[in-house]
């Protein structure tokens, strides 16, 4: 290895691999995955077929890195909200309020990680894998939350926060009232968390 080359320049992906991602990311979301095409996405990116081929190999390639990406963003919004609430309750309300402002987007489809999952059936499929390792990740970030409260049954109540998530941005991308839906996804995160606090 050169030692003029920094590491992190070496692995940078390129300005053409980043587009496509970017593209994809947008009409995979916006309009399913097994529905957008490759050549949609060529255009939309603005690239040459080979081009996509020498980033991306395959379609499949694409669609997983779409998962990883919307992971991480997740995973680093949820970081940063930990980092600046002043307490772990917070972090969990602050999210909750989070969930709810986003049901009320006009580009709202529903939950990302939900619908990929509805198109890729087979559960070994990486796919599935990496949304099943996604949603892990979640349930213990709202468990170790729960933990920092004292909530006496904290891993219980991580899994039924997760679920109240999946429920009110379901209900809401179907057609029920966003309004309606967070106020519903507040009223039971409220009932949930003022168990939080084992008794004396």
């Amino acid at each position: 290895m050169h030692a003029d080359i920094p590491q992190s320049a070496a692995r940078r992906p390129s300005a053409a691999k980043l587009r496509l991602l970017e593209v994809a990311d947008r009409l995979f979301y916006a309009e399913g995955i097994n529905t957008v095409g490759i050549d949609r996405i060529i255009a939309e990116a603005g690239v040459t077929k080979a081009t996509f081929y020498k980033q991306w190999g395959s379609k499949d390639a694409l669609i997983l890195a779409y998962i990883e990406h919307r992971d991480q963003q997740v995973r680093e919004s949820l970081e940063t909200l930990h980092a600046a609430s002043p307490d772990a309750e917070q972090t969990i309300r602050s999210l909750i309020d989070g969930i709810a402002a986003d049901l009320g987007r006009r580009d709202f489809r529903g939950c990302p990680f939900l619908n990929a999952a509805s198109e890729f059936f087979n559960v070994t499929h990486p796919v599935r894998v990496a949304i099943l390792h996604h949603r892990d990740w979640f349930i213990e970030f709202l468990e170790h939350r729960l933990v920092e409260i004292g909530h006496p049954a904290p891993g219980a109540a991580a899994d039924e926060l997760f679920l109240l998530r999946d429920g009110a941005m379901g209900g809401a991308y179907v057609g029920a009232d966003p309004i309606a839906s967070s106020a519903a996804l507040h009223r039971a995160a409220d009932r949930l968390l003022a168990d939080k606090r084992i008794p004396d």
